[in-house]
């Protein structure tokens, strides 16, 4: 079963804005931690930011003050939005949740910010 499915990438002007969604609802026991990440080839896998299942967010150095994260637990949603964005921001974007025992991943939504 596929318990992650991200949305809202695509192709940004510098400058500009984007909102992400990763959908959780195959994820059937109670989540704790929503988090996204960001991946460039050759590179490593960044912290991006991440929020608990108290509402407390922690964010990454690259994006931190220019992305904003949110949850919805009814919908068993993650949100990421992002504002200002540079062709650095250039990336895949994968969503990653943990619940009661797994932690389960996204195969991600592609950003791309030309410059």
């Amino acid at each position: 079963q596929v318990h992650l499915v991200e949305s809202g990438g695509g192709l940004v002007q510098p400058g500009g804005s984007l909102k992400l969604s990763c959908d959780a609802s195959g994820v059937t026991y109670l989540i704790k931690d929503m988090r996204w990440f960001r991946q460039v080839p050759g590179q490593e896998r960044e912290l991006v930011a991440e929020i608990s299942n108290l509402g407390r967010t922690g964010y990454g150095d690259a994006m931190k003050g220019r992305c904003a994260i949110s949850r919805d637990e009814a919908k068993s949603m993650v949100y990421l939005q992002m504002n200002n964005l540079k062709p650095e921001d250039t990336a895949l974007y994968i969503c990653t949740v943990t619940d009661t025992w797994y932690q389960y991943w996204g195969l991600g939504t592609q950003v791309t910010v030309p410059s």
